[in-house]
């Protein structure tokens, strides 16, 4: 009897475990609740589709037709919800295979120098394989947070003077995502900017920085193996990007770098530049005298 009583608390301990990290993964890939945000565009992937003259047009040129027929609203970013929690400052796949492991190999030890006489190895077995195992699916769908270039005054000047849509931007993409294919995937498809059957643009880094005026910009810089450049810079696809992350901030398109196909969305607080005038042209008497 003396020895059940010392089990008992020792498997009321590892269920308890074992449903914490239940939850936390449950938790980590179930949004709270659906965003009334832009809803993502469906694209057809065929590989080429007959039009009204009875002529083909290309997937990409269909895909772009129907991605900028389809509206966005303004102010959002994300179209999935936000998490019930939020991982933070370490891997929850790393902790939970850390606890799995080591209660696996515990029991190992155990049972091997003790002849299986302690009561950790039934343990091991019946509680540290399943963690291990959930561990390591974890640690498949993980999505590692984005990198973060910024000058100390240029984060504190984000802090006080960027949108809201900017600051829950930052902070989606800087902790750990779990069963996503990509930061901002559901963004960037909203955009129209994730082509049928192809992989999504990955997010390698937020780049912020202080610029004329007193203003801030942030700019997210993408790899984008499979869309091409032409396709983020389009003037129709930028004024979209207004839409999607404004107000209170402008959005324009930079090329980061060709060879590596980088590709940034910069957003700026203030309003917008004036585009410029076009400057009228003005014969002069010697060329109309010519013309004649």
């Amino acid at each position: 009897p003396s020895h059940l009583a010392v089990k008992a608390p020792s498997h009321l301990t590892m269920r308890s475990i074992i449903f914490a990290a239940l939850l936390a993964s449950a938790a980590a890939f179930t949004p709270l609740s659906p965003s009334p945000l832009a809803r993502a565009p469906r694209l057809v992937a065929a590989p080429r589709t007959r039009t009204a003259s009875g002529g083909f047009e290309s997937v990409a040129r269909r895909a772009r037709t129907m991605t900028m027929l389809e509206p966005v609203s303004p102010g959002g970013f994300n179209s999935a919800g936000k998490p019930p929690i939020e991982i933070r400052g370490f891997s929850l796949a790393k902790a939970i295979l850390t606890v799995g492991v080591g209660l696996t190999v515990t029991s190992f030890a155990e049972f091997f120098f003790t002849e299986g006489s302690g009561g950790l190895s039934s343990l091991g077995f019946i509680y540290g394989i399943p963690v291990t195992l959930i561990g390591f699916s974890l640690q498949y769908a993980e999505l590692p947070p984005a990198g973060m270039q910024a000058t100390p005054a240029a984060e504190a000047l984000f802090d006080s003077k960027a949108t809201q849509t900017m600051l829950d931007i930052k902070s989606d993409v800087t902790r750990h995502r779990y069963g996503d294919e990509a930061h901002l995937d559901t963004t960037v498809k909203s955009l129209g900017l994730v082509l049928p059957q192809k992989a999504y643009p990955q997010l390698q880094y937020l780049e912020i920085e202080q610029v004329e005026g007193g203003e801030v910009a942030m700019t997210m810089v993408f790899q984008s193996l499979d869309t091409p450049y032409r396709l983020w810079a389009e003037e129709e696809r930028v004024q979209k990007y207004n839409t999607f992350f404004g107000p209170g901030c402008w959005a324009q398109v930079v090329k980061v770098s060709g060879e590596d196909k980088l590709v940034g969305i910069k957003l700026t607080t203030g309003a917008a530049p004036a585009a410029p005038t076009p400057t009228p042209v003005v014969e002069t008497a010697s060329v109309v005298e010519e013309a004649v």
